[in-house]
């Protein structure tokens, strides 16, 4: 074997060990977060029960707010929330285009419901949740100005909306507690929510010619 193609082997094998070695750790978090809480829960104990090192757990995520960043991430990844974006792209109607957010919203949250409990609960206690939070929370306001720009191109704003007041529309509505209030706390099905809230997205921020 060639130390070309030797190298190229150790690198995909380093590769495949690491990729096994993140998947434990993030499954043993999950597990350990929500049988004894996030709080609780140590750096030095998630490395203990996934069999590795502290270090190792620091190297590859920095933190406990890095493994939860991670394990949040890896419900809706930013891949599934690219493809969901083009699709909407190449619809014509501005009405169905908007509604995109709503759907958009709807798979976000469905892939995170398994989650949503302990991670709520964990907010108000966690200083690390809260940072978190705010960090994706900042991360989606910044996905959603060129869907704002894009109605504001088109004309399609109702009157007297200005972008930045749109745009901090579109963010709180499509956020995670309405869809918690409504579909964990009042029963709705994720359809109904997906529904309202593409209906409420439409009937709030596009114009009446639009309508």
């Amino acid at each position: 074997m060639s130390n070309q193609k030797k190298r190229s082997y150790n690198s995909k094998t380093r590769l495949t060990k690491a990729l096994q070695t993140r998947t434990r750790i993030l499954d043993s978090a999950k597990k350990l977060f929500q049988s004894e809480g996030f709080e609780s829960v140590t750096i030095e104990k998630l490395a203990e029960v996934s069999k590795v090192s502290a270090p190792t757990i620091y190297l590859l995520f920095q933190s406990k707010r890095g493994v939860l960043r991670a394990i949040m991430d890896e419900a809706f990844s930013a891949d599934q929330h690219s493809a969901l974006v083009e699709s909407g792209k190449k619809i014509q109607s501005i009405k169905e285009r908007l509604k995109v957010a709503a759907t958009i919203s709807r798979r976000l949250y469905d892939a995170e419901r398994m989650q949503m409990a302990l991670f709520h609960g964990a907010s108000v206690l966690a200083p690390e949740f809260k940072e978190l939070e705010k960090e994706r929370e900042a991360r989606r306001y910044q996905r959603l100005e060129e869907s704002v720009k894009w109605l504001a191109k088109e004309k399609a704003l109702a009157k007297g909306l200005t972008i930045t007041k749109a745009h901090d529309i579109l963010w709180a509505f499509t956020g995670r507690d309405l869809y918690r209030m409504q579909v964990i706390e009042r029963g709705w099905t994720s359809d109904e929510y997906e529904k309202w809230l593409g209906d409420l997205l439409v009937k709030t921020l596009l114009c009446a010619n639009c309508l």
